[in-house]
């Protein structure tokens, strides 16, 4: 610091202008840097974010980028991959008969013993293929009733590479659910979801084995809820619809949330072609579970029935009727000596609620029927010639004979 000072004060001697000037020039130099050093400190503008996509491929083990966008669903996927498995099944089925005459003895006579002749009923093997659910750790498993019809053998692929016998614990064809059990132990469970919190709009996976190919995982959205396709011998529908594509042999698989639970067992597609075309649907988990707790206690599913034929009010039944708005389901015929009838519902009463529940058309309806046992009293809330009251009913059992679930 010295050395400098003594420099600067030699400069300032007279007749020394030459050294002057250029300590000047100097000066005026050095607050020019200084300005524009102080210039490149500025706040510079905010720098663009990094694509989602981008961030992933800089760390692919982070699945939300800094911006909370979810790239992967590898977790969800490895937790939940491992109880969905593959189902082999084997049935015997009668060919179509070649020579019909040859069962009655006359024809036999006439036409005599044919040594070369094919057998009159040929019996065949049928195969059939789609996925199933681990729901318990000592194997139970949950699948659709359409994957194991009619099977007298029936294989499980486990995601390990083992191939176990299974047996059929309980099927219900009115859910389209049935119930496998095979002898092992330690096994992974994909736990179930509550239906009833799942949004539209909300993100799926459905994991399954389409067509034969191996587990596949495919992603989509909850398109709706409370569906009803009349594609089964149908009965009971409560339907979620998704986007997720499956396929053939997607049937009893898993339709999970990102919450790495089971929300929906699939089931249907609506196609024109056979193969998917976003319109997909899974039976809730809720539905699920109360079918599949019945099948494994007592190897069958009792259901509640009130005794009625119901249909949707709408906007000119309500009018008719004098009421305000649209709403519950309007009683179109009672069964004689039903619940209903015992009760003192008539044709023509206006159901809006059961046990407190808002009615929102005859399905679920049927459905809120048809999960309550049968023996339990009920409370529903009819409009009759213009006012409401409160009637008691205790439910018989539902049997296919009648009117479904109502």
């Amino acid at each position: 610091m010295k050395s400098a000072e003594r420099s600067t004060s030699d400069c300032l001697q007279p007749p020394g202008r030459v050294c002057f000037i250029l300590s000047l020039l100097a000066l005026i130099l050095s607050l020019g840097a200084c300005g524009g050093q102080s210039s490149s400190t500025q706040p510079a503008a905010a720098p663009t974010p990094i694509p989602a996509v981008k961030a992933s491929l800089a760390n692919e083990s982070a699945p939300e980028s800094s911006q909370g966008i979810l790239t992967s669903y590898a977790e969800v996927v490895s937790r939940v991959a491992p109880a969905v498995v593959t189902i082999h099944s084997q049935s015997r089925v009668r060919a179509p008969q070649q020579f019909p005459f040859t069962e009655d003895s006359y024809f036999r006579d006439f036409f005599g013993e044919r040594d070369n002749a094919p057998p009159i009923r040929a019996q065949q093997r049928r195969s059939g293929l789609g996925s199933g659910v681990i729901v318990s750790t000592d194997g139970y498993i949950l699948t659709n009733h359409h994957v194991v019809d009619g099977a007298e053998e029936i294989k499980v692929d486990l995601n390990d590479n083992r191939t176990l016998d299974a047996r059929l614990v309980g099927s219900d064809p009115p859910s389209d659910l049935a119930v496998l059990k095979i002898d092992v132990t330690g096994l992974p469970v994909l736990p179930l979801g509550d239906s009833e919190r799942v949004r539209v709009g909300d993100v799926v996976l459905a994991i399954g084995n389409p067509l034969g190919v191996g587990q596949t995982v495919t992603m989509g959205i909850i398109s709706a809820k409370g569906r009803q396709t009349g594609l089964s011998d149908g009965s009971f529908e409560d339907f979620l619809q998704t986007d997720a594509p499956i396929n053939q042999g997607n049937s009893g698989g898993a339709l999970v949330s990102t919450r790495s639970e089971l929300v929906g067992i699939n089931s249907q597609i609506l196609s024109p072609s056979g193969g998917s075309i976003g319109i997909g649907f899974a039976i809730p988990s809720n539905m699920a579970r109360r079918v599949m707790e019945q099948l494994i206690q007592t190897g069958k599913v009792r259901r509640g029935q009130l005794g009625v034929v119901a249909q949707k009010v709408t906007t000119d039944i309500a009018s008719r009727l004098g009421l305000r708005e649209a709403r519950g389901v309007v009683v179109a015929q009672v069964q004689p000596g039903s619940a209903a009838a015992r009760a003192g519902i008539r044709q023509g009463d206006v159901i809006t609620s059961l046990n407190g529940v808002e009615i929102k058309d005859p399905n679920s309806f049927r459905n809120q029927v048809a999960s309550t046992p049968p023996g339990s009293e009920i409370a529903l809330t009819v409009l009759r010639d213009g006012r409401e009251q409160q009637v008691r009913a205790t439910l018989g059992e539902f049997t296919p004979q009648m009117e479904l679930g109502r």
